[in-house]
């Protein structure tokens, strides 16, 4: 049986976590669960499951895996991160426990489903994501969003799925949305003013990556939100989906990248319209304090 530590990080997980943890039972040596603060029974279920449960400060989610990682520094194995909201599925599960090959990464195949219902178009589903490494061969980049596990060594590619299956209602999928929206506008931002110390790693993200920085990033503020929805939805097929996936492909392929590119404009009007820096632009629309990011990102590009 392969050795296998899967670390999961949480914050108010409660809807999720058991779930999660029941679908690698079978495979994994132990599991850890490193909590941020929740007010709900997530380590409490957690526990009751058989995880090992620590305790630590959220600043980003590349902060909080990669101090998981220092958690199990030197241990032998492999590592597997799952969000709490993500599922292996029994043909992937089985792949794991017959045996891994001699590499140093394994990409996992990850198929959203939204609202109940599996997304099969749109040209993007499943993605390949690294999420299996073995200990001490991968870390994540430290980026505040969009981050890749760096793996260093060989790589290949596993069939079983992974299913990211969030159960929360509508309004917290739109909520978590509205704010990645502001992250992203701080990615561009960042881009244009270097406010940030850059901890990319350049050979991470791929083509996809260089197709949004490249291709999309280069193309007009809110024509190109409408362009990419007519890829998915027409081109790829993404009006063939079920209707909550359909759903998905108007929320998070137009409404999600129109709203990135509206309040990108916002930023700019105010900087435009008032002579202030980024910086105070990005605190007063976006209501984003860069501080404490900035001190963190410093820490880990030195």
């Amino acid at each position: 049986m392969t050795d296998l530590t899967v670390i999961i990080l949480t914050r108010n997980e409660a809807r999720h976590i058991s779930r999660a943890i029941a679908s690698v039972r079978d495979v994994a040596t132990r599991v850890l669960v490193v909590d941020s603060g929740s007010a709900d029974d997530t380590v409490v279920l957690a526990k009751s499951a058989g995880a090992t449960v620590l305790t630590h400060t959220w600043t980003t989610h590349a902060a909080q895996f990669n101090w998981a990682l220092g958690q199990i520094a030197g241990a032998s194995g492999w590592v597997l991160r799952l969000d709490a909201d993500e599922v292996l599925t029994p043909e992937l599960a089985a792949e794991i426990a017959t045996g891994l090959p001699d590499v140093a990464g394994l990409y996992l195949r990850r198929r959203i489903w939204f609202m109940g219902q599996p997304v099969r178009f749109g040209g993007v589903f499943p993605v390949r994501v690294m999420r299996l490494f073995r200990n001490g061969a991968g870390r994540c980049e430290d980026r505040w969003m969009d981050e890749h596990i760096v793996v260093k060594g060989p790589t290949s590619v596993l069939k079983g799925e992974l299913i990211d299956d969030n159960k929360n209602p509508l309004d917290w999928w739109i909520a978590k949305h509205n704010r990645y929206a502001s992250r992203e506008v701080i990615d561009i931002l960042n881009a244009r003013y270097d406010l940030l110390p850059n901890t990319s790693d350049p050979q991470q993200g791929g083509l996809k990556r260089w197709l949004k920085v490249r291709v999309y990033g280069r193309l007009p503020a809110g024509f190109r939100a409408g362009l990419y929805f007519f890829y998915r939805y027409v081109l790829r097929f993404g009006f063939l989906d079920g209707p909550q996936a359909r759903a998905f492909h108007v929320l998070q392929g137009f409404w999600y990248r129109y709203l990135v590119d509206a309040k990108l404009a916002e930023v700019l009007r105010y900087i435009a319209e008032t002579g202030a820096g980024p910086e105070v632009a990005i605190r007063h629309v976006l209501g984003v304090e860069l501080n404490i990011l900035h001190k963190h990102l410093s820490k880990a590009a030195a």
